[in-house]
């Protein structure tokens, strides 16, 4: 299938990450003449309430106060429904205002996991926001999923930062595997990645394994027409990334999910959550 046939999907939330997910997703959207599906997911939880309350009501009340219960939720529900739909206008506003011809949006109920599978089969890219440190974010259902979707996902998921921000400089974090493997073809098929900086960086010793598979990368890049450079460094994968993403002003980090190295503990283990919070760039996490 051709990746710029395919939609960008964006999960809204109305969170302080919002934002930049829409601009993320306008600025994909240029670059790769895609369209962009805006979907805001309604928790269970903010559904209308089923539980059966007349078991609150004591002998002898009046049947208008079930009635009054009973309207209370429907105007729950109506307010829910109406806060996502805002959320969604508004979303789409700023894509328009980015220059975004192509835009659809959905309000779906149920679980966002769910709502990935359901839509992933015609997307590009799934954009989400990053957890932050913000008190009004750890409410947001998108946060505490994040590592879920990761998970969940069978194509890239792009995390937005907290705030957009021009990207020319992209660091590939490399290990050899298949889903590292992926990362490198996908940027060299795709038109998001024309144009920019790719440095492609392996964490570990350099032994000529390592060094084959980094030239292999950079062939591929070269032939696609692409500017860039590899190399290897010591250390801790997520330590020696995220200090490399800080000191050289890299605007985005791509992974792969799953590998045979270190990286893949850093990615699908516990400390998934922490290197995305430790690069304050968007993270494209590649199966």
């Amino acid at each position: 299938m051709n990746l710029d046939s395919q939609k960008i999907v964006a999960f809204v939330d109305g969170s302080v990450y919002s934002e930049s997910v829409c601009h993320h997703a306008a600025w994909i959207a240029q670059r790769t003449e895609s369209p962009v599906e805006l979907i805001h997911v309604l928790g269970r939880r903010e559904g209308p309430a089923t539980a059966d309350r007349s078991g609150a009501i004591r002998l002898g009340a009046r049947t208008a106060l079930l009635e009054e219960l009973a309207d209370l939720d429907a105007q729950r529900a109506k307010l829910i429904n109406s806060r996502g739909r805002a959320i969604l206008e508004d979303a789409r506003a700023i894509l328009d205002q980015d220059g975004v011809n192509e835009i659809s949006t959905r309000l779906r109920q149920g679980d966002i996991i769910e709502a990935v599978s359901e839509v992933e089969s015609t997307a590009r890219v799934i954009i989400v926001g990053k957890r932050g440190e913000a008190a009004d974010f750890a409410k947001g259902h998108l946060g505490s999923n994040l590592e879920r979707i990761v998970r969940a996902a069978q194509k890239p998921v792009f995390v937005a930062s907290r705030a957009m921000q021009p990207i020319n400089k992209v660091l590939v974090a490399y290990d050899g595997g298949a889903s590292a493997m992926k990362a490198v073809n996908h940027i060299a098929r795709s038109t998001l990645f024309a144009g920019l900086h790719i440095h492609v960086v392996t964490v570990g010793n350099e032994t000529a394994e390592v060094k084959k598979g980094l030239d292999d990368a950079k062939a591929m890049l070269k032939a696609a027409g692409l500017d860039v450079e590899t190399s290897v460094l010591p250390g801790q994968p997520e330590k020696a990334l995220s200090e490399l993403v800080e000191t050289e002003g890299y605007d985005m980090l791509v992974m792969g999910a799953y590998g045979h190295s270190r990286i893949r503990t850093l990615v699908i283990g516990s400390t998934t959550t922490a290197m995305i919070r430790a690069c304050k760039v968007p993270v494209v996490l590649m199966r």
